[in-house]
């Protein structure tokens, strides 16, 4: 776990300085090292609670009634999730996230995350204190299955992936009913109004309505 906590350290740092990054390196790595995790329940989980494979859940959080996790998924401390979420393969949660009735695949939540109600999230980086309004989802997935492109610094790159969502920074918060476009980059501290669909890159604190 000390090789996935430096990874996250590394995240933040980056994030600290840029809102735009190739930040699928990221989730590449860390889709490495979370097949080194170790199953480990140090908080609690309800009943009714499937688990098929292998979770780390860290101190003081509870996995509520109706929750599916599948394949390798951490979990730090005093998260709540569900009741009713789904937590696919590769899905880092960090300390102190709420993760409701939501969708969650192969994505890194930062801490104090908020996704509570009915959201998809994948293939995608949610910085900390992000909100997540009801409904609002990420896109990951091109309607021509091609590989997504990303503007860094005006510049498009092909990322390579043919799954990959959205880079959000620390501070966002996301109105219900909004859609993130995929290999979008989301600044700091910025205000995406409900039923907006976010198809380019924002600057921190710009309000997007």
């Amino acid at each position: 776990m000390e090789i996935m906590f430096n990874l996250l350290s590394e995240l933040k740092k980056e994030m600290s300085k840029k809102d735009e990054f190739e930040f699928w390196n990221y989730l590449e790595k860390s889709e490495d090292l979370i097949r080194g995790i170790h199953s480990i329940n140090n908080g609690n989980i309800e009943e009714n609670v499937s688990v098929k494979g292998t979770l780390f859940l860290g101190n003081g959080s509870v996995i509520k009634s109706g929750t599916r996790v599948e394949g390798f998924v951490t979990i730090g401390d005093n998260c709540v999730i569900g009741p009713n979420a789904f937590l696919r393969n590769g899905t880092i949660i960090e300390s102190n996230s709420h993760i409701g009735n939501c969708e969650i695949k192969n994505s890194i939540i930062l801490d104090g995350a908020n996704i509570p109600h009915f959201s998809y999230i994948g293939d995608s980086i949610v910085g900390e204190n992000v909100n997540f309004g009801a409904g609002s989802k990420v896109a990951n997935l091109r309607f021509d299955n091609s590989t997504v492109l990303v503007t860094i610094d005006g510049i498009k790159k092909d990322s390579g992936r043919r799954k990959l969502g959205t880079l959000v920074n620390s501070g966002t918060k996301i109105g219900c009913n909004a859609v993130l476009n995929a290999g979008t980059m989301i600044g700091k501290n910025c205000k995406i109004f409900p039923n907006t669909f976010v198809n380019r890159n924002l600057k921190s604190d710009e309000i997007f309505k």
